[in-house]
């Protein structure tokens, strides 16, 4: 029995929950294997912290084909956007993310809006960070297969709700290739409107989500076209915890390849290239689960570039010399 639960329990425990006279339907964050390509959606502190304009997008197709006796997919989908950029009249940076999350009949459409104060140091620039979570949630109840359908404790219409949060995060960039971060989304946990049935009360809850990362890239010494970059990723709502270890091979800064293993549930295998200043990464994640799960596909796009500024030459004269 693995130690981490994982994602496709949460749909059974839906449908056990309206058996019970009050249930509390919560959000479960979303997973990435390419985690590097949504730190924007994880942490308010990066916004901008590159000094780069940051546009991405990450499809994931997680357990491919796995659908319930009625044929119907149930398997976790999700879309992330993102889009970040430093703002120097605010000494600092803004940021904005669009996703879309998907498993079984329940859709969730989320928005954030994130701000960062970066403070410089001497050894690289700290982002403090704030940000507003939007979230639409919905169930589709009449695609449930009950085995009374007159039973009057089960809903039996589409019912959704807009639940309001905030997130907060702190990511730190080093001048050396290195970068840490530790953040939360869903910060106060909001309750949805109550939905009433016969047997009770059902309501959406957003999950509070903590967030750990760290990495590196280093250049290998004897060959310097290659760069090792490891890093982690733990992500954990208490009652359930992921552990992400990741190390990617680049070649050229144009070519790269890695793996990713995700604790008793998947090894991910990443690969990518870039072309200018876009970068197209793919990954494949073979469970581990021993429940006859399929593998999961995740695409990613981004594009990324510093807006070049020219100088203004000024000159001082000393009245002195006039």
């Amino acid at each position: 029995m693995p130690l981490v639960p994982y994602k496709g329990i949460k749909y059974l425990l839906i449908i056990i929950g309206f058996l019970l006279s009050s249930v509390v339907i919560a959000q479960q964050a979303p997973q990435f294997t390419q985690y590097n390509g949504s730190f924007m959606f994880i942490n308010a502190g990066f916004a901008g912290i590159d000094q780069k304009i940051n546009v991405g997008g990450i499809a994931r197709q997680q357990w491919v084909g796995f659908t319930d006796a009625n044929g119907n997919k149930i398997a976790p989908q999700d879309f992330l956007i993102h889009i970040s950029a430093p703002v120097q009249l605010l000494k600092g940076g803004l940021g904005a993310s669009i996703i879309q999350d998907k498993l079984g009949f329940e859709s969730n459409i989320g928005l954030q809006l994130a701000y960062s104060y970066h403070h410089e140091m001497n050894s690289g620039t700290l982002g403090i960070g704030a940000g507003l979570n939007l979230t639409n949630r919905s169930i589709d109840f009449t695609k449930f297969d009950p085995v009374d359908p007159n039973d009057p404790a089960l809903l039996s219409s589409k019912q959704g709700d807009m639940l309001i949060d905030a997130n907060f995060g702190l990511f730190y960039q080093s001048k050396k290739n290195f970068y840490a971060g530790l953040s939360v989304t869903n910060l106060f946990q909001s309750n949805g409107k109550n939905l009433s049935t016969s047997s009770g009360v059902i309501r959406f809850k957003n999950d509070r989500t903590f967030y750990l990362t760290a990495g590196i890239e280093k250049k290998l010494p004897n060959h310097p076209n290659f760069t090792v970059s490891p890093s982690f990723l733990i992500q954990s709502d208490i009652a359930s915890t992921q552990y992400n270890l990741s190390t990617i091979v680049t070649y050229k800064s144009k070519f790269w390849g890695g793996l990713n293993y995700r604790f008793q549930e998947s090894v991910g295998m990443i690969v990518g290239f870039k072309i200018d200043a876009i970068h197209i990464g793919y990954s494949y994640d073979l469970p581990l689960l021993p429940v006859g799960l399929s593998g999961s596909h995740e695409i990613s796009v981004s594009y990324s570039f510093k807006i070049k500024t020219e100088k203004i030459n000024t000159r001082y004269k000393n009245t002195r010399y006039l």
